[in-house]
């Protein structure tokens, strides 16, 4: 970031953030990266450990999930890692830049005063980032449950019932994040 972009002066404008708001950005930053730590380390021991060949609870042996379902699975993953790695870091990046900007006094976390335009343009980025790892996470769990439970077009109901309710509450919990992503900004 230019120097023209950030300022540090008391000269407060619409463009510019005041101490109050950045230290409720710094918090919702550090809600970020610790959400996607977890997300992150989740899919990364999924990633280590995935052996899907070891338990199947399918029927029939035709609804057996093949050798595409398990890439899929790997491809999911680690896409939804890069994601949440991405998030992570784009919010670190902001946290450092408005920890740096404060002053020189290292327990003045709260003070910077930073364009706002960009801060919301990197905690949108760091949202979508998030929004984006949840989405192929979902996407991920729902082979996890094709390898374990059975191709969802052999029409097994446990697997169908299992991929609903997650499929809902993911959604829904993903559309209540936007909404307050998008309504923080009209505020």
């Amino acid at each position: 970031m230019a120097d023209s972009d950030i300022e540090t002066s008391s000269n407060h404008n619409s463009h510019h953030t005041t101490a109050s708001t950045t230290s409720v950005h710094v918090s919702a930053l550090d809600g970020i990266i610790n959400a996607n730590s977890l997300f992150t380390v989740a899919v990364f021991v999924g990633i280590t450990f995935d052996q899907p060949r070891d338990l199947n609870l399918a029927d029939r042996t035709e609804c057996n999930a093949g050798r595409d379902v398990e890439r899929d699975l790997v491809v999911f993953e680690v896409i939804s890692f890069a994601f949440f790695l991405f998030s992570s870091l784009v919010a670190q990046g902001l946290k450092l830049t408005i920890n740096l900007l404060n002053s020189k006094e290292t327990d003045e976390v709260f003070k910077a005063n930073i364009n706002s335009d960009l801060l919301r343009l990197g905690v949108v980025g760091a949202a979508g980032g998030s929004i984006l790892g949840c989405v192929f996470l979902l996407l991920s769990m729902v082979e996890v449950i094709q390898l374990r439970l059975g191709l969802l077009s052999c029409g097994n109901s446990l697997a169908i019932h299992t991929v609903l309710a997650l499929v809902v509450l993911v959604s829904s919990a993903l559309s209540v994040y936007i909404f307050t992503v998008f309504y923080s900004f009209r505020k």
